[in-house]
């Protein structure tokens, strides 16, 4: 019975254990996460400057 218990303790920390590195993990990504949307919406932002001014551009060209 001692063993028995011994084994489950061993589990039972090792189950904490990964409990506590998978939540750093996840609040690793989060932040990961965070700051990729921001710098998707940084860059989704300079793409439609870029096609307003090329759309400007183009407004500005002679027809032929």
């Amino acid at each position: 019975m001692d063993t028995e218990l011994a084994q489950l303790e061993a589990q039972l920390e090792q189950l904490i254990s990964q409990h506590e590195r998978l939540k750093a993990d996840n609040v690793a990504l989060r932040g990961r996460v965070s700051r990729l949307e921001a710098d998707n919406r940084q860059l989704a932002d300079k793409v439609r400057l870029a096609a307003d001014r090329l759309e400007s551009l183009l407004d500005k060209l002679p027809e032929a």
